[in-house]
């Protein structure tokens, strides 16, 4: 089932999320719907937080982004990503590198929203399956940065809170539109990042 997607600045945004202490049927019911949701966006990842749940919890699938490269690492060593997609994140805990890299980000909750976003190069996780399971994997490049946008999601930080003074000046307009309910026009997919 297609789920709406809270757009900025709805106050679920900027909540964290709490702790998943079981994973139950309706846990898995809403993994599937997130995925269907995001897919229909044509998004890679999407939190709880933005379809207005307040919970420890996002899923993401980078399958078929050939444009941005994603590189992951599990035991050390190098994966194909996608062999390991969709990715959930539940309860997780990340970890990143000192270096960063900056490039584009979008995101499903900022409709015409885009700008160029530091993060880690490379960040740590650790996180439960839908099996209950602990699995800890690397991820950098595309995924990388998905994993990071999620987790800050799930932490009720914004990917708004990390642009430059430049950044918010060119996107003013698209953010006020939104804080009035209304969608900025539409951009040029091919030309904007991955949403997340």
């Amino acid at each position: 089932m297609i789920l709406e997607i809270v757009m900025y600045d709805h106050p679920v945004l900027r909540q964290k999320g709490t702790k998943i202490r079981e994973i139950t049927k309706e846990l898995r019911k809403l993994s599937a719907d997130m995925l269907e949701t995001m897919r229909a966006h044509n998004g890679v990842g999407l939190a709880a937080q933005q379809i207005g749940q307040v919970l420890q919890f996002a899923v993401i699938d980078v399958t078929g982004i050939k444009e941005r490269e994603s590189r992951m690492w599990v035991d050390g060593k190098s994966v194909n990503p996608e062999d390991y997609m969709p990715i959930l994140l539940i309860n997780p805990v990340i970890s990143g590198t000192k270096s960063k890299v900056t490039e584009g980000e979008g995101c499903l909750s900022f409709p015409g929203v885009y700008a160029e976003i530091p993060r880690s190069q490379r960040v740590k996780v650790s996180t439960l399956t839908l099996d209950g399971k602990t699995f800890e994997f690397e991820a950098g490049g595309l995924l990388g940065r998905a994993v990071q946008h999620e987790y800050d999601h799930l932490q009720g930080k914004l990917f708004i809170d990390l642009m430059n003074s430049e950044a918010r000046k060119a996107n003013r307009e698209a953010l006020d539109l939104l804080r009035q309910g209304i969608t900025p026009p539409s951009v040029d997919e091919k030309k904007s990042p991955p949403q997340t």
